[in-house]
């Protein structure tokens, strides 16, 4: 059958925040002359992009000390500018390059859309921690049945620091969420703009609450979407753990739908006769891999329809393929097109690990680590010791631990935009909700069932109930006078041909 809204939308009536121009025709505010001047060429394979670089301080406590340089991308307004909005995909270690498909034409109109590179990632100063060969694909069982089959992991998490410390020493103790909130503003005044308006994603929520804290006052609007729990309690450690089970009953849901659709899919009715094939499949690899694929990749699979459902259907047909007919060749092109054993790869886990080990404290200690991640995984096994190998490097970390992550409080700030989706398995709504308490000029537009990682202006998800109001904000600051909550979207027709996720003008995808 055809997608459709899983319901109807409240219409809600939006009152006046404290952004100026919330009625009537938008005042054209001219771009400021130091603007151009940053963006100096049009960008390389991208035509309608500018390019530029700013110079910011490696270290923000010693300004006139060694500099690394912050690449960023412009796409001009089209219309009746209002000035400038900044973007961030996630990660943490994702680009926001040439990302203007992020938010739709009529805010293209009004903003010139300034993509970057955190410091650290891509253009932008990169770092790396190991040769990309490390993460070389079929990668070991995650999952471990004895305690010796921990020990190579834990090896393999110290390799990592060790590796990080000897390839980024100089760099290492800078990259971490405090100082790309202060590169953001640097951004800013490189631009000659007072304020900023700001849209993130996933980890990019977690960066905009912290540069909002920070510089309250340079904020005319922001959007955050896919929300990280900004409890200093939580940042990081705890919040992996509490995605881990998430990431289970994202994944349930996911076997449930196949389940439901045993004449398409052939795995079995209901949600326990696909799991049980799913686990024979990952048996099966875990004896012989298929080619790069092994039990961790087809659980990669699994997480990527826990984070998106426009992929259930491609991603359930490759596991019926091979779980039904023995026939790997879609698991192996899953895998290859999303091969970690390259360069970008690599990049994108060093600042992964270098943000969350330098942002907050982690455990010290293994059987912290060993008892928790054991406790979870009993009913979290999916996700949870992949997870917990991931962040493993944050134990044996080569610099000293800060004292806590920034305590949030929200201070200062205009009325900001949140949005939600309550099965969001990579940033999950408690989480989100807790955030909300601690920004007190925050509004919620909430997608109850929602569980795509990144709601707003999302081809697949499309949910107007979310849409229109969010639109509404970043054109006129106007914002719901109290939290909204809309119906989810529907689930993918199994029928369907399988699809790509969409890229209109290079939309970065949001990830944590």
């Amino acid at each position: 059958m055809k997608s459709t809204l899983a319901g109807v939308c409240a219409v809600v009536a939006l009152v006046a925040g404290a952004a100026p121009a919330a009625a009537g025709t938008p005042t054209s505010v001219p771009r400021p002359a130091a603007s151009d001047k940053v963006f100096t060429h049009v960008c390389e394979g991208q035509p309608r992009y500018e390019c530029g670089t700013v110079s910011v301080p490696l270290d923000y406590a010693r300004p006139a000390g060694a500099k690394i340089t912050i690449a960023v991308s412009r796409f001009k307004a089209t219309g009746t500018r209002q000035g400038v909005i900044l973007f961030n995909p996630g990660g943490p270690g994702g680009s926001g390059l040439f990302a203007a498909g992020a938010v739709p034409a009529s805010v293209r109109a009004a903003y010139d859309f300034i993509g970057f590179d955190p410091r650290g990632v891509g253009k932008s100063s990169p770092i790396s921690c190991v040769d990309p060969s490390f993460f070389a694909t079929p990668a070991a069982d995650p999952n471990p049945a004895s305690e010796a089959d921990k020990v190579p992991f834990i090896k393999r998490a110290k390799s990592y620091a060790d590796g990080c410390a000897a390839r980024s020493r100089a760099e290492l103790p800078y990259i971490n969420t405090l100082n790309t909130a202060r590169d953001i503003d640097s951004v800013r005044e490189a631009l000659g703009e007072s304020q900023v308006s700001y849209f993130g994603v996933s980890y990019g929520t977690y960066l905009g609450t912290v540069y909002g804290q920070l510089f309250p006052q340079r904020v005319r609007r922001m959007v955050l979407d896919s929300n990280i729990n900004a409890d200093p309690s939580s940042v990081w450690y705890q919040a992996n753990l509490d995605q881990d089970r998430a990431f289970q009953v994202r994944s349930d849901i996911w076997f449930d739908w196949i389940g439901r659709h045993d004449s398409v899919f052939h795995l079995g009715t209901g949600h326990d006769a696909v799991y049980a094939n799913y686990l024979k499949a990952r048996s099966s690899l875990a004896a012989k891999a298929a080619g790069p694929v092994g039990p961790a990749e087809l659980d990669a699979v699994v997480v990527n329809s826990a984070y998106y459902d426009i992929n259930w259907v491609g991603n359930a047909r490759a596991l019926s393929d091979y779980a039904a007919k023995g026939d790997a060749a879609a698991l192996v092109s899953y895998t290859q097109d999303n091969d970690p054993a390259t360069a970008a790869g690599e990049n994108s886990n060093a600042v992964y690990n270098a943000v969350e080990c330098n942002d907050a404290r982690w455990p010290r200690s293994w059987s912290v680590w060993n008892h928790d991640n054991t406790e979870v995984a009993r009913q979290a096994p999916i996700e949870t010791w992949a997870n917990a190998w991931m962040n493993l490097p944050c134990a044996f970390w080569p610099l000293p631990q800060p004292l806590s992550a920034p305590r949030i409080t929200g201070a200062g700030l205009p009325p900001i935009l949140m949005v939600q989706g309550t099965l969001d398995a990579a940033t999950p709504y408690q989480g989100a909700l807790r955030t909300h308490q601690l920004l007190p000029s925050s509004r919620m537009i909430i997608e109850q069932g929602g569980g795509s990682h990144g709601v707003y202006n999302t081809p697949w998800v499309h949910n107007t109930c979310v849409d229109q109001p969010v639109t509404a904000y970043l054109l006129t600051g106007a914002v719901p006078p109290a939290d909204v909550t809309c119906a989810g979207h529907s689930l993918p027709d199994p029928t369907a041909a399988s699809r790509s996720l969409p890229d209109p003008l290079a939309r970065a995808l949001p990830r944590r």
